[in-house]
């Protein structure tokens, strides 16, 4: 059985003010800040997501896609 490999691009956006962005995530940490490029806002996870791509990205971050987590 093969694993499929994560996706590594997600689109961040953000919900102050609608500012979307394709970024790359890491594979092997967290990000817990994103400064948006629209509006100059700090995102932080929401509470109880460990990171900004699982709060606000298209896609999870790698360690969520392939069930686990990464908090």
């Amino acid at each position: 059985m093969t694993v499929a490999a994560p996706q590594l691009q997600s689109v961040l956006t953000c919900p102050r003010c609608g500012h979307a962005s394709q970024e790359r995530m890491p594979e092997d940490a967290c990000l817990y800040f994103y400064d948006c490029a629209g509006c100059g806002a700090v995102l932080r996870p929401k509470p109880g997501d460990c990171c900004v791509f699982c709060s606000y990205g298209s896609v999870a971050c790698p360690p969520v896609q392939a069930g686990g987590c990464c908090a």
